[in-house]
């Protein structure tokens, strides 16, 4: 493996072919650096070397790195407990991982008192595993109707986390449902909602990922080599 750099572009280079294969290629396709357990310095070489967006699991993470990194849009990509939104809500650009209506009421709550909108993606369970969080296709429906009036939450898509197989063709039928679910949720005129994301693929996966409709992918491990223990 290379040193950040290289491996930046190398996965813009797979990221571009993959789209190419895909029926959606003329999308733009968001990498988001995934910087779970990464020094500041590491972070702001990977933002020298073209990254614009990065995505944290943790909420501390994102607290104890946020000023020592160079502007950059902050995601938060991994479960969010209810009583930490407040810590983070006026740092991120998006929340990735809404899997509940009492976290999305915490989310509009806590955008309100800061006068903002937060960019939020819903998380879908689409394997039904029991070790992911994520709502199940068939509760879409009730859960976005639920937030509709919410003025301070934006939704702008889907996001999943697929099954870790070593073989990634193994986990393109899930990518495909999600792509379905996907577009029909498009056609959602509820006026909080703006399906413009499909936040899904990661290291091992991502390929697979965007040739299936992604348009935004997480990863660390290409960019950054074996993770550092948290």
């Amino acid at each position: 493996m290379g040193g950040i750099r290289e491996n930046i572009l190398d996965i813009k280079e797979k990221i571009q072919n993959s789209a190419v294969k895909s029926k959606d290629s003329s999308d733009i396709i968001t990498l988001i650096g995934v910087t779970k357990t990464r020094s500041p310095a590491e972070i702001n070489e990977a933002i020298h070397s073209g990254i614009t967006d990065i995505g944290e699991n943790r909420v501390q993470e994102i607290l104890n790195k946020y000023n020592e990194v160079i502007p950059v849009r902050w995601h938060m990509i991994g479960h969010l407990q209810t009583n930490k939104v407040k810590y983070i809500i006026d740092k991120v650009k998006m929340i990735h991982s809404v899997d509940s209506l009492k976290l999305a009421k915490e989310i509009n709550k806590r955008a309100g008192q800061h006068h903002l909108v937060m960019d939020v993606l819903v998380q879908v369970n689409i394997a039904d595993e029991d070790s992911k969080f994520g709502l199940k296709p068939e509760e879409l429906d009730s859960f976005l109707d639920s937030i509709k009036e919410y003025n301070h939450i934006q939704v702008k898509g889907l996001m999943t986390v697929a099954p870790l197989e070593e073989n990634p063709e193994n986990v393109r039928i899930y990518f495909r449902q999600m792509k379905e679910l996907f577009n029909t949720y498009k056609k959602s005129n509820l006026r909080n909602q703006d399906m413009k994301y499909l936040s899904m693929g990661m290291t091992n996966d991502f390929e697979i990922a965007i040739e299936e409709g992604a348009n935004m992918v997480r990863i660390g491990t290409a960019i950054f080599g074996a993770r550092n223990k948290a």
